[in-house]
C-alpha cells in the first residue's frame, strides 16, 4: 500500500491548543472477480498523537477526491473520522 500525503492541517482543540493533522490518500490495490483494480482510502494523523485510517473506500479517484476536500475543508479529526465517513458512505 502507498501513501499519498495531501495536507497538513493545524487546528485548535477544545482548549484552544493548537494541533496539527495529516491527511494522506491510501493507493493500494484490490480484486474484484477475475482482475484487480486501484483502490483508494483516506488516512488521517494526528502529529505525536492518534490516527484513524480507512483502505479500499472506492475505486474512483474523483470520489476520493471529494471525500479528501470534504475532510480538508471541515477539519476532521482522528476522532470524529468514522462518523463523517459513515454518513458520507
Amino acid at each position: 500500500m502507498r501513501e499519498l500525503f495531501l495536507q497538513t492541517v493545524a487546528l485548535p482543540d477544545e482548549t484552544g491548543a493548537i494541533r496539527s493533522y495529516d491527511y494522506s490518500i491510501l493507493i493500494d490495490e484490490m480484486d474484484v472477480g477475475p482482475y484487480s483494480c486501484e483502490s483508494y482510502g483516506v488516512k488521517v494523523a494526528e502529529q505525536g498523537g492518534a490516527e484513524a485510517s480507512a483502505p479500499h473506500i472506492t475505486c474512483s479517484a474523483a470520489r476520493i477526491d471529494e471525500l479528501c476536500d470534504l475532510l480538508l475543508r471541515n477539519g476532521v479529526t482522528p476522532i470524529t473520522f468514522r462518523d463523517v465517513l459513515s454518513d458520507w458512505l
